[in-house]
């Protein structure tokens, strides 16, 4: 991206709790950016997403996608950033991103989107609030998960930041997390 490019950032919220500890630490991330990035948020457990069907080795195509799910296609392309926020569901991603993520194949197969070529250059980051404390590798699943999947999309990997917090609120006392939250967009 050059230096006069617009950088947009698409704000993926995972949890299933509104104002929790990966919200927080996205919300840290958002208030660093420099003035002028154009930034959209998106809460993914309000979107009306419908079940993923593969048809990949049937059918073959998908039908453009209608309702939510096109919105936050629309949402996807717009970006030249996706940061996602998530909390840490037993070692994986929440269902709402999963199924997200499951859409990707769909949209790689809608005839003339060009999907995959349309999301290679655009960066991933992750912020992962986890109850884990002193055991990070336990997210090692879901951020092996984000970056494989930009890996495969020929994204550029951001980087993880993962913070410690069980209730809401308590990321704040993770002030090393806070700090490398606010700086993650910045790199």
């Amino acid at each position: 991206m050059t230096e006069t490019a617009a950088r947009r950032v698409l704000i993926l919220l995972a949890s299933t709790r509104a104002d929790g500890n990966a919200e927080l630490m996205a919300r840290a991330a958002v208030a660093a950016l420099p003035a002028g990035t154009e930034v959209r948020w998106r809460r993914m457990a309000e979107l009306a997403l419908p079940p993923f069907e593969d048809i990949r080795h049937s059918v073959g195509q998908y039908p453009a996608p209608t309702g939510d799910l096109a919105r936050l296609l629309d949402d996807t392309l717009w970006a030249t950033d996706l940061l996602v926020a998530s909390p840490l569901y037993w070692y994986s991603l929440p269902a709402p991103l999963k199924l997200y993520l499951d859409h990707w194949s769909a949209f790689m197969r809608v005839p003339g989107l060009d999907f995959k070529p349309q999301m290679a250059g655009k960066a991933m980051y992750v912020l992962c609030a986890t109850s884990s404390g002193d055991e990070p590798h336990l997210a090692a699943p879901l951020v092996d998960s984000l970056r494989f999947s930009a890996g495969y999309m020929k994204m550029r990997w951001g980087g993880a930041v993962l913070g410690d917090g069980t209730r809401p609120g308590d990321v704040l006392k993770d002030e090393a997390a806070m700090a490398a939250a606010a700086k993650l967009l910045a790199a």
